[in-house]
């Protein structure tokens, strides 16, 4: 079995799989203070609670958006599996093309989602990552990366809202029952909802136009809620991460 790991900002979502079949999926928050042994502790509990063998795990695939984890997860995964993990990064065999002007700079999350994405859906394809950013990433007909947007996800617009603001408050991101608010809260939820669907409707227009073609949108991440209001998404895949990281994994296994 494979176990494969996505380490973001806000959350680290890991995924077991049996060949191709994604048995069992985590997600725990992202906290840069804690060590090897206590991601070690929760991965146990977790397997336990599926009732799965750590002998059973023969390999570990991961990405992450936080260096500081990456070491981390490297010493869990020896401490604990017994096996070093595939660190998606610059270098690493992939099966996309990357056409943007510095490889080097691009997060590790997109291109496993545009690996998912060309793999499952074929291209021209558009990968809306609804995170704690929001990303935009494009793969052409011809199978290339072309780069993408990248955006402030709505928990962070939010936050900034309340933090410097005096008097408005912090609220809960829900899809409101009307545009116009009749008090504070409903009216900054309007804002933030409603706002956040126009942006996104937007950007996917412009994408197209320039692409010059029709092209399959895509959407995952945590505030994926977000995309049944926006007509142009016609997938919500919520493993699209996980998912490339087993294709990655496939392409750069060598085989004893």
């Amino acid at each position: 079995m494979l176990l494969a790991i996505d380490i973001g900002n806000t959350s680290i979502k890991l995924g077991i799989f049996d060949d191709d079949r994604l048995k069992a999926t985590w997600r725990l928050s992202t906290e840069v203070d804690r060590s090897a042994d206590e991601y070690g502790a929760l991965l146990l509990i977790f397997l336990q609670r599926q009732k799965l063998s750590t002998s059973k795990i023969t390999g570990v695939t991961l990405c992450s958006v936080v260096p500081p984890l990456v070491a981390v997860f490297q010493e869990m995964c020896q401490q604990y599996l017994g096996t070093s993990p595939l660190v998606v990064g610059a270098g690493t065999k992939t099966g996309v093309r990357i056409c943007v002007d510095n490889p080097r700079e691009l997060g590790p999350d997109r291109v496993v989602n545009a690996v998912a994405a060309h793999h499952l859906y074929g291209e021209p394809v558009i990968i809306v990552d609804l995170g704690t950013a929001i990303t935009f990433d494009v793969v052409s007909k011809e199978g290339n990366y072309l780069g993408g947007v990248i955006g402030p996800g709505i928990n962070i617009a939010s936050e900034a809202l309340f933090a410097r603001t005096a008097m408005l408050p912090r609220v809960e991101l829900t899809c409101p029952k009307q545009v116009i608010g009749n008090n504070t809260i409903s009216a900054i939820q309007s804002g933030m909802f409603f706002g956040y669907i126009g942006f996104i409707k937007n950007i996917l227009q412009h994408i197209e136009k320039e692409l010059g073609c029709k092209s399959k949108v895509v959407a995952t991440g945590g505030q994926a809620y977000l995309a049944k209001e926006i007509p142009q998404i016609e997938i919500v895949n919520p493993h699209l991460s996980l998912i490339g990281l087993l294709l990655i994994y496939k392409m750069n296994k060598v085989k004893d």
